[in-house]
C-alpha cells in the first residue's frame, strides 16, 4: 500500500415495552467484525508503522518525548503523526486524523456522522468539552420509530434508509475545533484525505470483512452498492478504493468551511438522499442543515482514588456512567486484581447500578431536566456502595436510585438499544494538549445511505427510545424534534494534581462505558501499562448478564461468577480503546490489539 501523505502547508403516543432480555440481545448485536491484525497490509507506510505494529503484538507500549497519536487506521495515524511533526496542535491533527478515518473505515465515522470532543488545554489548565452529536430533524416526532398501529418498527427496518438520519455534526465540530485551538492551515489539514481519495487507497483487511459481512444492507441502495460492491462482489484487502466524491466534499470545505456541507450543493444531495431512500425515506430537511450548531457544554468530572476522571455529559451517558461505575468502587479496594471474581462482582454491581440510573435519568439536557450532578455526588455514590458491600453474591435486582435533584422523579426506564460501531482518537501535541474525541456514524455503515458527496449518512436517531412511555411515565431519551439522541461515548481525560495523565476512549455501543471504566481501572487500581490495559482480557456488564471475553483468561470466570448468582455469556468484545498516559518521563501510548489501528509519537 503506498502512503499518500503530502506535506502539512413534547409528548406523543401510548406506552410500548421492550422486555430487558431483549434489549440485552439486540444490544449485543456486533455488525463490525475482528479480524487479525496483518502489518503487512501497511507495510508500505514505512519502518515508523511497523514499529508500531511490533509493540503491540509484542504487548508494549509505544514511548515518545513530545507528542502521540492514536488511532484506528495506520494512514489515518499517519496524517496526524504528519501534521504534529510539522507543529500542529492535536486539535489540527484530530482535523487530518478525521477526514482520513471517514475515507478509509467509513464503516465506522465520517462527514456523516456526529463526535463528542474533549479538550484539556496546557496553556490555560481548563478542560472543555464540544458536542456534535447529531440532532433529530424538526419535522421528527415522538412516535418516529413505530407503526400505523403505534407498535415499534423491528429495529433493522428502523436503521436501513433515511428514517433514521439524523442532522451530522462532524464538519461543524472539526471547523468549531480548528477555531479555537488550530494552528495549522486549513487546507493543508484536509489535503491528505483529498489526495487518498483521488489517487486511491488500500482496501484494509478490517474494511473488507466489514463489507462482506454488512453486503445485503449495503446491496439495497445503488449509490452504496456502487462503491462498497464494484461489480456487484465485497472487495478483497488489498484492493484499491478511489472516491472523488468525497475528495470534491473537501476541497469544497477547503475554501467555503463547514458551510459548504450544511448548505449548497452538499446539502441538498443529503436532503434528497434522505427523503428519497426507497422503502424507508426519512424527514430530513435543508433548514435541519442550515440550523445545526456545535454547544460547548461544561465536562463532567467524578473523584477517583486521587484523580479526576473527566468527560462529556448529557446527552451523552457515557462520563456520568463511567463516573457512576468508578464512584461506587472507590469504597473497595479491588485487592484480588483482574484474575479474582470478587474483584468482578464488585465491578459487575456497580456497572448494573449505573446502567439502571443511565436508563431512567440520562438524556439531552436540553430537553429534560437531569440530576447530573447529583448522580456523581459522592454521598449519591456511597449509598450505592453500601448495597454492593458485604455481599458474596450478585445483587437479585439492580434499580435505578434516587440521587438529589429539584425536580420530581417522572422518567420512564429506557429500552433504546446502542449497537457498536464507531472509532476513538487520542491525541497530545508537544504543547501538552490533549485531545479526547469518539467519532461514530453509529451502527456499522450507518443508515447504509451513500450522499452523493461520497460519504455515508448516520443511523443516530435509532439511539433514541423508540417507546415513548413507560408504564405511564415519559422516557427521557424518546425523540422531539431538534433533541439529540443519548450516547454511550465516553471520550476521557483523566487527570492528578489538576494534570493529565491519561487520555483514552473506545467504540464499542452500549459496551464503551465499561471498556473504559475497566481501562481506568486497569491502570489506576491494576498498575497495567497502557498497551496492557487496551489487551486486556474484557468483563463487563451493562443490563445484568455478566460478559466474558471469548478466547481469554476472562473465561474461567465463567464458573465463580455463575455461583455468584450472575448470568454469564461468553463471546467476542470488539473494544477499539486507545490510551495515553502522559507522565515526568514522556508519553505512552497504547493501541487495541482487536483492531488494526496504532500510536505513532516522536
Amino acid at each position: 500500500m503506498r502512503a499518500i501523505l503530502p506535506p502539512l502547508a413534547c409528548v406523543l403516543g401510548a406506552a410500548l415495552v421492550v422486555p430487558a432480555a431483549a434489549q440485552q440481545a439486540a444490544d449485543a448485536i456486533a455488525p463490525e467484525a475482528a479480524t487479525a491484525q496483518d502489518a503487512e497490509a501497511f507495510a508500505d507506510l514505512g519502518s515508523e508503522v511497523a514499529a508500531a505494529f511490533e509493540a503491540k503484538a509484542a504487548g508494549r507500549p509505544v514511548e515518545a518525548e513530545e507528542w502521540m497519536v492514536v488511532a484506528a487506521n495506520p494512514v489515518a495515524v499517519a496524517a496526524g503523526a504528519e501534521v504534529l511533526r510539522g507543529g500542529g496542535s492535536a486539535a489540527d491533527a484530530m482535523v487530518a486524523v478525521q477526514t482520513v478515518l471517514g475515507l478509509v473505515e467509513p464503516q465506522s465515522s465520517g462527514l456523516g456522522g456526529g463526535a463528542f470532543l474533549v479538550w484539556y488545554d496546557a496553556e490555560t489548565g481548563e478542560m472543555t468539552t464540544l458536542d456534535g452529536r447529531e440532532t433529530a430533524p424538526l419535522a421528527a416526532r415522538p412516535t418516529h420509530f413505530q407503526d400505523e398501529d403505534g407498535e415499534p418498527l423491528a429495529f433493522f427496518d428502523a436503521v436501513v434508509g433515511g428514517l433514521s438520519v439524523g442532522t451530522p455534526g462532524t464538519p461543524a465540530l472539526l471547523e468549531e475545533a480548528h477555531r479555537r485551538w488550530g494552528r495549522a492551515n486549513w487546507a493543508d489539514l484536509l489535503a491528505p484525505a483529498i489526495a487518498l481519495a483521488e489517487e486511491g487507497f488500500a482496501v484494509s483487511p478490517r474494511l473488507a470483512a466489514a463489507i462482506a459481512e454488512d453486503a445485503d444492507y449495503l446491496g439495497r441502495f445503488p449509490a452504496t452498492a456502487e462503491y462498497f460492491l464494484p461489480g456487484g462482489a465485497a472487495p478483497a484487502p488489498g484492493d484499491t478504493f478511489m472516491n472523488p466524491a468525497y475528495a470534491e466534499t473537501l476541497r469544497a470545505m477547503t475554501t467555503r468551511g463547514a458551510e459548504a456541507f450544511y448548505t449548497g450543493d452538499i446539502a441538498r444531495g443529503i436532503v434528497d438522499t434522505v427523503r428519497t431512500a426507497e422503502g424507508n425515506p426519512g424527514n430530513l430537511d435543508l433548514i435541519d442543515l442550515a440550523l445545526y450548531e456545535v454547544i460547548e457544554r461544561a465536562p463532567v468530572c467524578a473523584a477517583y482514588r486521587q484523580h479526576e476522571v473527566c468527560g462529556m455529559g448529557p446527552p451523552s451517558s457515557g462520563a456520568l456512567t463511567v463516573g457512576q461505575i468508578l464512584g461506587t468502587l472507590e469504597a473497595f479496594e479491588l485487592a484480588g486484581g483482574p484474575g479474582d471474581a470478587e474483584t468482578w462482582r464488585l465491578i459487575g454491581d456497580a456497572s448494573r447500578l449505573a446502567f439502571a440510573d443511565r436508563g431512567r435519568y440520562m438524556a439531552d439536557t436540553d430537553f429534560v431536566p437531569m440530576p447530573t450532578a447529583g448522580l456523581v455526588d459522592p454521598a449519591y455514590l456511597a449509598t450505592r456502595s453500601a448495597l454492593i458491600a458485604g455481599r458474596d453474591s450478585a445483587l437479585e435486582e439492580a434499580t435505578p436510585g434516587t440521587p438529589d435533584w429539584d425536580h420530581a422523579l417522572v422518567w420512564g426506564d429506557d429500552v433504546s438499544i446502542e449497537l457498536p460501531s464507531t472509532s476513538h482518537i487520542s491525541i497530545v501535541d508537544a504543547e501538552g494538549n490533549a485531545l479526547s474525541m469518539t467519532t461514530t456514524i453509529e451502527n456499522g455503515f450507518g443508515s447504509r445511505l451513500m450522499a452523493p458527496g461520497g460519504f455515508l449518512l448516520n443511523n443516530e436517531l435509532t439511539d433514541f427510545s423508540f417507546a415513548t412511555h413507560e408504564d405511564g411515565r415519559p422516557i427521557a431519551n424518546r425523540l422531539e424534534p431538534g433533541k439529540r439522541p443519548r450516547s454511550s461515548m465516553a471520550p476521557t481525560i483523566v487527570l492528578r494534581d489538576g494534570q493529565p495523565v491519561l487520555v483514552v476512549g473506545s467504540p464499542g455501543g452500549s459496551r464503551i462505558i465499561g471498556y473504559v471504566a475497566q481501562a481506568i481501572v486497569n491502570v489506576i487500581d491494576f498498575d497495567m501499562d497502557v498497551q496492557q490495559a487496551a489487551a486486556a482480557p474484557h468483563v463487563l456488564n451493562r443490563f445484568g448478564t455478566m460478559d466474558l471475553e471469548a478466547g481469554t483468561d476472562a473465561e474461567a470466570l465463567a464458573g465463580p461468577l455463575g455461583e455468584a448468582g450472575f448470568e454469564t455469556e461468553v463471546g467476542e468484545l470488539n473494544s477499539g480503546l486507545h490510551l495515553i498516559a502522559i507522565g515526568p518521563d514522556g508519553l505512552r501510548g497504547g493501541a487495541d490489539p482487536r483492531r488494526e489501528g496504532i500510536a505513532l509519537g516522536d
